[in-house]
């Protein structure tokens, strides 16, 4: 699948600050969910995991990975808005410090320092290239 572009709907979607739910691939095939900070490095959804982890190794196995995150606002009938995406992901070693701090000021609040501990674990940045939007709102199909 060729990567999609995200609107200024899905960013915003994004970016509010609400959990996402990454879903990734065990080796028997059956779904492995975490719940994650998001943010945005220019197209790609990024997410920081310090430590190894299921997601990490099962990205690492197999790239496909869907993301889901509730957004504002409804559909005319009433239904909460929430977007959906399936995509690629890719992981780039360190760097998840860094962005934790950074979406940390959106998930716990201004000025706050995590991780909460000196000399955290480089970790990695899990890059993900949106090829499919989809869910309720005004980015669905």
């Amino acid at each position: 699948m060729s990567p999609v572009t995200l609107t200024s709907d899905s960013r915003d979607a994004l970016t509010a600050g609400r959990l996402g739910h990454l879903a990734t691939i065990n080796p028997d095939g059956s779904p492995q969910v975490s719940v994650v900070w998001i943010g945005l490095d220019g197209d790609d959804i990024v997410v920081g995991h310090l430590m190894g982890g299921r997601k990490v190794t099962n990205i690492a196995r197999d790239s496909r990975v869907a993301l889901t995150v509730e957004a504002s606002g409804a559909n005319p009938v009433g239904m909460a808005n929430y977007l959906i995406v399936q995509g690629t992901a890719r992981l780039v070693e360190g760097g998840a410090p860094e962005l934790l701090q950074r979406l940390a000021e959106t998930y716990v609040g201004p000025g706050v320092k995590f991780p909460p501990f000196d000399n955290p674990p480089a970790g990695h940045v899990i890059h993900i290239t949106a090829n499919r939007i989809g869910g309720i709102g005004p980015w669905a199909d």
